[in-house]
């Protein structure tokens, strides 16, 4: 089991959330965070005075999947999630040790 972790840029949500359910991707859970990469945040102007954005939005989805399906959920998200533009965001996979459904006690694969 691993969990795959995104952070990507808001507006591309519900596209990766599609992918997913298309994928067969039952569950995810999803925050609202702000960072920079490269990209080093940007200066807008608000009432005529300029200022820096030093850690923009941004959106991390975290999912739980089979060891199976790490392949297939990195490339949907990947693929629903870029523009092609600098702060696309990353993708992160690590390993799960146990998981518990606590409604029914399933646990491991039989959890996700």
């Amino acid at each position: 089991m691993k969990i795959v972790m995104a952070i990507i840029k808001p507006f591309k949500l519900e596209e990766v959330r599609d992918a997913l359910t298309a994928l067969g991707v039952h569950g995810l859970t999803v925050t609202e965070v702000k960072g920079y990469g490269r990209q080093r945040g940007h200066t807008e102007i608000y009432r005529g005075a300029e200022y820096a954005v030093s850690f923009l939005p941004k959106v991390k989805i975290e999912v739980a999947v089979p060891s199976a399906m790490v392949e297939a959920t990195v490339e949907a998200i990947a693929g629903a999630a870029r523009t092609g533009q600098i702060g696309d965001g990353k993708i992160f996979v690590t390993s799960i040790e146990k998981a518990l459904r606590i409604r029914t006690g399933e646990t491991d694969d039989d959890a996700l």
